[in-house]
């Protein structure tokens, strides 16, 4: 197999600006956390790992000034990223499909708690709502390449974000989806995030000692890093040296807490394993361990306990480089990854800042000193999130050959085996599919079922609404088969009325008396964490957070792994839920429309913005059918802003691929909503494609949301089960349509973000 290797790599953090100024500082062992300065909290006193930069001063660096407002946490992101493009001499003009992927939590948070009540009760701030959530930075962060990427995706799984972007981009690689990836993670400080872990009350209040005996807890840190990932031959052919390359890297959940680790350190026992198991190495071949590391209690105790399960009495030198740039979140992976490569080509290993005391029960002591004339060939980066979400990946010297191991074997095939949902349809059952409920207003509630069949009554009160939907349906999908080998979610908010309250309180108070539980389910990978804990599921685990496709990337994860054979099921989500208070807003800027929503006005899509719906589906996908699967997922495309032959080409391809024909479609699946703009892209494309095909729309009865088309998929699946297409499904009103084989679902947002997908009826 041809190496997948790094040929850029670009950071800014605590630090500094830059590789230069961030290997200057590792090297002299330089301590740079300090009081907050750049955002007004009371909690200013606490030490963090702060970029010593203003957002005027950050623009300055990335010469931006006239491509209207931005947030810190994309500004950080467009630093580090040029860095790694100039690096990589990538400009787009080399004809490769560039795929972007940026992990991030707080999206533009540190703006919505300046502006909240703004949002709420006049129109000044109007044009920071749009800019809230995790996938509008990251569509930001994109122009800096102007336009040239071809896919754009955003990871939300806390911690571990960034590190799951670099595992994502490797399986795009690996499957032939992208010949160069963009990957790492971005996060900015907030007054959120800041007093969101002082409730949970691990903030250190002094420079944090991970790995020490006295340890008291974590510092937070801010920045971002990118790694440019491309195979060999695609180095060559460019004329590009490789940095080093990806030897291995692994995924598993803890499936234990949502904010602790399980005494054994099983998740990350078992993303360390897996992570060795993919390079082919051996536990005495790695050189360096560069650690999660947090200086929590739980944290550095049972990540040690980890360490030793895999390496026994032979672990090699550890650190955690957090003593320097303090605890980065999301950006965390791309951070240590960057730090790890510096290491790996510049020979040293960086020292665990503030250690003295060794924990008890551990047989190792963290390198108190940096080492210097150090031949480094293979190391471990670890990055542990919220929910268990750990991830590890390992980087090797370029002069190191690879250690041939068998590729992943499987069927290859991709089946959506069942799926339930919560919404604003009758919960669980498919009545909707020939009776639905059509709403009569803009703003909806789902309809909630039972819960008591799937919780105690102490264990709901303490799960916020969206988590309820999110854990039932995934029982219902699952039924009676097996756990699945990864759960993977798509949510464009999260529990946002979760972060709600945490939001307001924290205004409210002015910082004090804030519930902790607010802010743990308002992180966007809860859902699915959740969802693991209480399946009992350890295996892979990730979250999409990518506005109105969501969703789709989380599905798209889910087929590449199974084309592969790395899984043989998944357990596919999409959740998002709106409040008052959020559909107020986004109410603002377009989103929704006033007065009548019948089907016969959306038809006219005259006018802007659409009705609301809540949104929780899971489907479970095998690699098998049996005689209640639903159909078969032939293929699947996500592009960004493609133009109407792009799209067309993209799906002929995929139908070629299929052995099938634009002929062979029988309907075509669009979230046609009402809204003019919108609609107009779908009509573009069915007219360009498939003219005289039926159209099936959804979004009249189940509602926008970011995760919307989930249901469109699942509109589409049944339809194939049955045999039959609804009239009330049916866009151009016409009586029921039988004899359906083959559907294209096609999903768009803003026409900026779009996905294609082929699914076929079983009996094919």
């Amino acid at each position: 197999m041809d190496n997948i290797v790094i040929t850029g790599t670009g950071i800014i953090s605590s630090l500094g600006a830059g590789k230069e100024e961030t290997l200057k500082r590792l090297r002299s062992g330089q301590k740079v956390i300090g009081p907050i300065q750049h955002i007004r909290t009371k909690h200013s006193d606490l030490p963090a790992g702060e970029v010593g930069y203003s957002d005027d001063q950050l623009k300055e660096l990335i010469h931006y000034h006239d491509e209207g407002i931005i947030t810190r946490t994309s500004l950080l992101a467009r630093v580090a990223l040029r860095e790694a493009l100039e690096e990589a001499r990538l400009n787009g003009t080399g004809g490769q499909r560039i795929v972007f992927i940026s992990g991030n939590t707080v999206g533009g948070m540190e703006k919505s708690e300046q502006f909240y009540y703004d949002f709420l009760n006049n129109n000044s701030r109007n044009e920071y709502i749009a800019m809230h959530d995790c996938g509008a930075c990251t569509d930001v962060i994109a122009k800096e390449f102007n336009g040239h990427f071809s896919l754009i995706t955003t990871i939300s799984t806390a911690c571990s974000s960034a590190a799951n972007a670099i595992i994502l981009g490797a399986n795009l690689i690996k499957e032939k989806r992208a010949d160069i990836v963009v990957v790492g993670g971005t996060e900015c400080i907030s007054k959120f995030h800041l007093n969101g872990f002082n409730t949970l009350m691990i903030l250190d209040k002094e420079p944090c000692r991970p790995f020490d005996a006295d340890r008291h807890g974590l510092n937070l840190g801010e920045g971002a890093a990118y790694l440019v990932m491309e195979k060999e031959g695609t180095a060559r052919q460019r004329n590009v040296q490789p940095v080093c390359k990806l030897s291995g890297y692994g995924n598993a959940c803890d499936a234990f807490h949502q904010t602790a680790t399980s005494p054994n350190g099983e998740g990350a026992f078992l993303a360390m394993s897996k992570a060795l198991e993919s390079s082919g190495l051996k536990p005495e071949d790695i050189d360096y361990i560069n650690a999660h590391g947090t200086g929590t209690g739980n944290n550095d105790e049972c990540e040690g306990i980890a360490m030793m399960r895999v390496f026994g009495d032979k672990m090699p030198p550890v650190s955690s480089t957090k003593s320097y740039t303090g605890h980065t979140t999301s950006a965390a992976g791309g951070v240590e990854s960057v730090i790890s490569i510096l290491a790996l080509t510049h020979g040293f290993i960086p020292a665990n800042l503030g250690y003295k005391t060794p924990i008890e029960g551990h047989n190792f002591k963290p390198v108190d000193h940096v080492i210097e004339n150090v031949t480094l060939k293979h190391i471990l980066t670890n990055s542990f999130g919220f929910g268990g979400n750990d991830s590890s990946c390992i980087f090797s010297a370029i002069e190191e050959k690879s250690v041939a191991h068998a590729p992943a074997t499987g069927t290859k095939n991709c089946y959506i085996q069942s799926a339930a949902h919560i919404s604003i349809q009758q919960p669980i059952t498919d009545d909707w599919f020939q009776n639905p409920i059509l709403p009569a207003q803009a703003y909806n509630e789902s309809l909630e079922p039972d819960y008591g069949k799937y919780f105690s009554p102490m264990a709901a009160r303490r799960m916020g609404r969206l988590l309820k939907r999110s854990v039932a349906t995934a029982v219902e999908a699952l039924g009676q088969h097996e756990i699945p080998d990864a759960i993977i979610t798509g949510t464009g908010l999260g529990c946002i009325a979760n972060t709600e309250k945490f939001l307001s309180a924290m205004i409210d108070n002015d910082e004090d008396f804030l519930q902790p539980t607010y802010f743990m389910q308002s992180t966007h990978n809860t859902i699915s964490s959740q969802v693991a804990q209480h399946l009992k599921c350890h295996g892979y685990n990730c979250t999409y957070s990518h506005r109105g496709t969501s969703f789709d990337s989380s599905l798209f994860d889910a087929f590449l792994q199974m084309h592969s054979g790395d899984i043989r099921s998944a357990l596919v989500g999409g959740h998002d839920e709106m409040t008052p208070n959020y559909f107020k807003m986004l109410g603002k800027i377009g989103y929704w429309k006033d007065g009548d929503i019948s089907p016969d006005t959306l038809r006219k899509a005259d006018s802007q913005g659409a009705f609301s719906g809540s949104c929780s589906l899971n489907m479970l996908l095998t690699d098998h059918a049996d005689p209640d699967t639903l159909c078969k997922i032939e293929g699947m495309e996500m592009l960004y802003e493609p133009d109407i032959q792009d799209l067309q080409a993209a799906a002929s391809r995929m139908l070629q691929q299929a052995g099938l024909t634009v002929q062979d479609l029988d309907a075509v699946v669009s979230g046609l909503s009402g809204d003019h703009d919108n609609d107009a892209v779908y009509n573009s494309f069915t007219k360009q494609m498939c003219p005289e095909k039926p159209v099936i729309w959804y979004k009249h009865i189940f509602g926008e949301s970011f995760c919307a088309s989930a249901f469109g998929v699942y509109a589409g699946a049944l339809c194939l089960r049955h045999n039959t297409i609804p009239a009330h499904l049916l866009y151009h009103t016409s009586g029921d349509i039988s004899g359906v084989k083959h559907i294209l679902v096609h999903n768009h947002f803003h026409n900026k973000d779009h996905s294609l997908i082929l699914i076929s009826s079983c009996s094919c």
